[in-house]
């Protein structure tokens, strides 16, 4: 074979290869477009269901869209052609005086802290500047006062204490032999004897006014004088001050002056008093000594001193538990479920509209009972008001307990709930039925009972609550009662006893049916009788309103009047009760298809029990026979009597009778 042949025979096989190769690769590449071409039933189903869910997505989206706009188009005719009542929309104009409110709340904040620090830098430049040359001045007048007096009287008097005012009563005054001067031995006995005589007539006039006393007399207020103040400083001070040049409402820096000049002479009297009453005590003795006295006047001064620093204490109850620290005891009686945990609900929550036409009906010489409005101010003023502030509840007459009574569901226990909310108080729980088993024995309720004053004193302002408060008192227990009511008969007029104005402690008794205990015991045990009655149409409608509105799908036009005339005499609870079976959940979401019928309501209402006339009559005839209540009658008769008396006069005298007045005097919550 020859070269050239060889190179021909290499080159043949190199192109059958390459031929071979590129067959292989074709082939390949078939493979490849037959399986791309080739789909599975399953992959053809999925895609199809999916176009399938986004068009029915894009149905529904669509749907609904629609109808929202509809919808819109609708209410805006209706709005525009007046048969639709605007829903409450945020104006300009209510931005702007909420904007305004907040401008001006800001700014007294900041006015207050201007004020604040004004008057502690003015105080401590009077202090600096000012405070040496107070002190002399007032050694100075005092001097002179003890020079004045000696040379008069011949004797050193004493400085009048702390207490009184110090030195500053001597110039307060304007006689200083009458006022200072010391009781001679003839005055004592003459005294005694007016004194005697002073209690005596006392005693007479007080026997007489009791006898001639009838009905209810106003005591004056205790506030009548801060009241007196606080005018004569607006008659004296603001009335006819020309604030044209303070437009801002700046501090009157002068007044600030005046006010930090007169603290700072009183702090700066009390030390020149105190190094006075030393010299004037070394005077006294040099005195004593120049005349031959051998200290039998000091002995007099140290007894005059001990009598004059006597005082009435209370004796204090034997403490059972010294060892015991507060965080224990309080273990140790919420374990017990004694001190228990209040829901929180606000007073204003307990709705309810005021009594406007009682006034009339008054004038008319008629004694309505309250409405639910007049309830929730006597618990405000009676429980809420006293115990908030310590001021108040000194001043104000003591009120150490509380009962409220009223038919299931007027709302006792939401008013016990809203008195511990509003105050922040702490809950003792002592209801027979929660007490039943706990603390068993005679010395386990003398414990209780001792835990009960002890911690409601420590954990200040408390609320003592019984529900059934007629329990206790009850003259026969039934069989079934195992939870022994009687037990605390005794002790809880003894714990009501030993509330005082300083104590910040209120019992509050809930009851139902208070006619069933002994009424003598249980008006020993209860300060004020306070009673719910049947709440009026007013009320109702507003409940009605108030509870249906606050679901948004609930047309504004739904008639509640229709509810409040078909639920008289049904009480909150019941309406309560009634809603909320009615609008649960899935009613709530179906409101905007399927709005909400009469029907609906009326059936779920009339599954409740009203307050029939028979209850209501024997609420009313314990309600009368109350020492509250027979107060008030004697007072409205003695009224009435009077009234009649005068327009018998005015007809003899052929004059017009007068209109019968209101009783101003009686009670709000009777």
């Amino acid at each position: 074979m020859t070269e050239s042949e060889a190179i021909r025979l290499i080159q043949a096989h190199e192109r059958a290869r390459q031929g071979r190769i590129r067959f292989q690769f074709m082939k390949e590449i078939r493979r490849m477009k037959e399986k791309s071409m080739i789909k599975t039933e399953a992959e053809v189903h999925d895609e199809l269901s999916k176009t399938v869910a986004i068009i029915k997505i894009q149905k529904v989206w669509r749907g609904y869209i629609t109808r929202q706009k509809i919808r819109k188009k609708r209410l805006e005719e209706m709005l525009l052609i007046g048969m639709l009542q605007p829903s409450q929309i945020v104006t300009e104009n209510a931005r702007q005086a909420e904007k305004t409110r907040q401008e001006r709340y800001d700014k007294q904040i900041k006015y207050q802290q201007l004020y604040e620090n004004l008057m502690i830098e003015i105080k401590e430049r009077i202090r600096k500047e000012q405070s040496a040359i107070i002190e002399e001045n007032i050694r100075s007048e005092v001097r002179k006062w003890l020079n004045t007096y000696f040379q008069q009287t011949g004797k050193i008097p004493d400085l009048p204490p702390v207490e009184s005012g110090g030195s500053r009563i001597i110039f307060s005054r304007q006689g200083t032999e009458s006022t200072i001067s010391k009781s001679t031995a003839m005055s004592s006995k003459e005294s005694k004897k007016s004194k005697k005589s002073k209690s005596k007539k006392d005693s007479e006039g007080e026997q007489s006014d009791e006898e001639t006393e009838q009905g209810f007399k106003s005591v004056p207020s205790n506030f009548l004088s801060e009241l007196v103040q606080a005018s004569r400083e607006y008659q004296e001070v603001w009335k006819n001050k020309d604030e044209s040049v303070n437009v801002a409402q700046f501090p009157y820096i002068n007044m600030i002056e005046n006010d930090k000049t007169k603290e700072v002479e009183n702090e700066v009297r009390i030390t020149v008093d105190q190094d006075l009453r030393g010299d004037i005590e070394a005077l006294q003795n040099a005195l004593d000594r120049d005349k031959g006295f051998k200290g039998k006047r000091a002995k007099k001064t140290q007894k005059r001193i001990r009598r004059s620093g006597k005082k009435n204490k209370k004796r204090k109850e034997k403490d059972l538990t010294p060892d015991r620290t507060t965080d224990s005891l309080f273990e140790e009686l919420l374990t017990q479920g004694i001190i228990k945990l209040h829901r929180e609900i606000s007073l204003h929550d307990f709705k309810g509209e005021k009594s406007f036409i009682n006034y009339n009906l008054r004038e008319k010489g008629k004694d309505p009972l309250p409405a639910l409005g007049d309830i929730r101010q006597l618990i405000a003023e009676y429980c809420i008001l006293p115990l908030g502030n310590s001021t108040l509840r000194e001043l104000t007459p003591l009120v150490r307990s509380v009962l409220i009574a009223g038919p299931h569901g007027s709302g006792k226990k939401m008013l016990v709930n809203a008195i511990c909310t509003e105050l922040g108080a702490t809950l003792f729980d002592i209801t027979p039925s929660n007490i039943a088993g706990k603390y068993p024995g005679k010395s386990g309720l003398i414990m209780l009972i001792h835990l009960i004053s002890k911690m409601s004193r420590l954990l200040q302002p408390s609320v003592i609550f019984i529900d059934g408060a007629e329990k206790p008192f009850v003259k026969k227990v039934s069989k079934t009662d195992k939870t022994d009511p009687k037990r605390l008969k005794k002790d809880l007029v003894k714990l009501v006893k030993n509330i005082t104005n300083e104590d910040r402690v209120i019992l509050i008794g809930t009851s139902s049916s208070p006619w069933d205990g002994d009424q003598k015991l249980l008006y020993q045990t209860y300060d004020k009788v306070i009673y719910i009655p049947r709440p009026d149409y007013g009320t109702v409608s507003l409940i009605w309103k108030d509870l249906l509105y606050k679901y948004s799908g609930i047309n504004r036009q739904f008639d509640t009047s229709v509810m409040a005339k078909i639920c008289d005499g049904f009480t909150i609870g019941a309406i309560l009760t009634s809603i909320k079976e009615v609008m649960t959940t899935k009613r709530i979401v179906q409101l905007k298809m399927h709005p909400l019928t009469y029907g609906e309501l009326i059936n779920a209402i009339s599954m409740k029990n009203p307050i029939y006339c028979e209850e209501e009559d024997t609420f009313l005839a314990w309600l009368a026979k109350t020492p509250i209540y027979r107060k008030k009658q004697r007072v409205h008769e003695l009224e009435l009597q009077k009234l009649e008396e005068a327009s018998e006069k005015q007809k003899k005298k052929g004059k017009k009778p007068p209109r019968i007045q209101s009783l101003a005097h009686s009670e709000k919550n009777t």
